[in-house]
């Protein structure tokens, strides 16, 4: 939910952005006192590597405000700041078109421009991550590493071949469909369920050759069986939640968690409100949806995908009146899920800002879950998964 609605692209570059961009170089210091707030007094978790398969690198106090700057917007420097007292090393940030009335193929292109510019302008900050190696050495440099990823592959059209560009442009994981259908399946929100279709094979097959992710969040239980089933490598399903424990549509169930897994692959649980049928998950939901994911899995194979960012947010009476206006906005246009409602929230609170990934850890912990396991959880298994696919 994080970056579904664009800005309009500004190919200038403005005395503002250029003050930004120089305010941004101060990160490293700014951090210091959320570095510490993070880390609760101790540096147990601070040398591993945590990659969020699905997140955001925003200022959710700024959520549905236009950009005075367009696409080519910096990133601000609290964000970067609270990113890094996280103790994040990289993240799978939504770019492309996703839903809306822009053309597919030319929204994801401009977007990915956009942040090719920003990280070449933030190189002090962010690295772009095409493979393992870039992440490992985003965590020696202590900056955030930047996994392209699409949630919809929509803007492939009917073109197999396009997926060819998309990889050269440095993406390195796309989702198959979003909550509708589209050409290639059926999203989870879909009513007629269907399977992966004839061009989803070919476009599977493609995504195989450019040794990209395939990514199976948000797709109907068909969709999802039928690529599963018909991969000829592992694939994923970056964020999402267990249908066992919470029956909505997000949630995945225990054979398609099972059949993911049993092929190598990887499933990242959200940290959303479809974690409990009430939607006001707890950070003890987020720990529950993990063991589950575990015992049907394995621990090799279960990481995170947050599905949000590491921001916190400032005034939540004022959020909550945005997202009311998002919710019925994506209900509006059918892009919306079961569970998503306006009394909702997007993150799970207690287990957010810069202290979430530490405090999960430290939950784990204290469940017995042991220090190996939980490094497999923060970032190990998809650095595992990672590597096989883009090796």
């Amino acid at each position: 939910m994080d970056s579904e609605f664009g800005y309009e692209q500004n190919a200038r570059v403005s005395r503002r952005e250029a003050l930004l961009l120089g305010a941004v170089g101060a990160v490293t210091m700014a951090s210091q006192p959320a570095l510490a707030r993070a880390s609760g007094g101790t540096d147990r978790w601070r040398e591993t590597i945590i990659v969020n398969a699905l997140g955001g690198l925003s200022n959710p106090n700024r959520r549905g405000e236009p950009s005075p700057l367009g696409r080519r917007q910096p990133v601000e420097p609290r964000v970067i700041a609270d990113a890094r007292a996280s103790g994040m090393t990289a993240v799978n940030i939504t770019l492309g078109y996703v839903a809306g009335d822009a053309d597919p193929f030319e929204e994801s292109v401009s977007e990915i421009a956009a942040w090719d510019w920003i990280i070449r302008n933030q190189s002090s900050d962010l690295v772009k991550v095409t493979s393992v190696a870039d992440i490992k050495k985003a965590k020696a440099d202590r900056k955030i590493g930047l996994i392209y990823g699409f949630q919809n592959a929509v803007m492939v059209g009917d073109k197999p071949e396009r997926v060819d560009i998309f990889a050269d442009f440095g993406v390195k994981i796309i989702q198959l469909t979003y909550n509708p259908s589209n050409q290639i399946g059926d999203g989870s929100m879909a009513p007629g369920n269907r399977g992966l279709t004839p061009l989803g094979h070919k476009v599977m097959e493609r995504l195989h050759e450019n040794r990209i992710m395939v990514d199976l969040s948000h797709s109907g239980e068909r969709t999802c069986l039928d690529a599963a089933r018909a991969s000829t490598r592992p694939i994923s399903i970056n964020h999402t939640g267990c249908r066992a424990l919470t029956d909505l549509p997000r949630n995945k169930t225990d054979e398609e968690l099972r059949l993911v897994a049993s092929r190598g692959g990887f499933v990242g649980i959200y940290f959303m409100p479809f974690l409990n049928l009430s939607g006001h998950a707890a950070p003890g939901d987020v720990v529950a949806h993990i063991e589950h994911a575990i015992k049907i899995c394995g621990e090799d194979h279960v990481g995170i995908g947050t599905d949000g960012g590491t921001t916190s947010i400032d005034d939540m009476d004022a959020f909550r009146k945005s997202l009311a206006r998002e919710v019925e906005l994506r209900r509006a246009s059918g892009i919306g899920a079961t569970g998503e409602r306006a009394d909702t929230l997007p993150f799970v609170p207690g287990l957010d800002g810069v202290g979430q990934f530490f405090k999960l850890a430290t939950m784990l912990e204290k469940r017995g879950h042991s220090q190996s396991r939980i490094e497999k959880i923060l970032g190990g298994n998809f650095l595992r998964f990672a590597h096989e696919i883009w090796a």
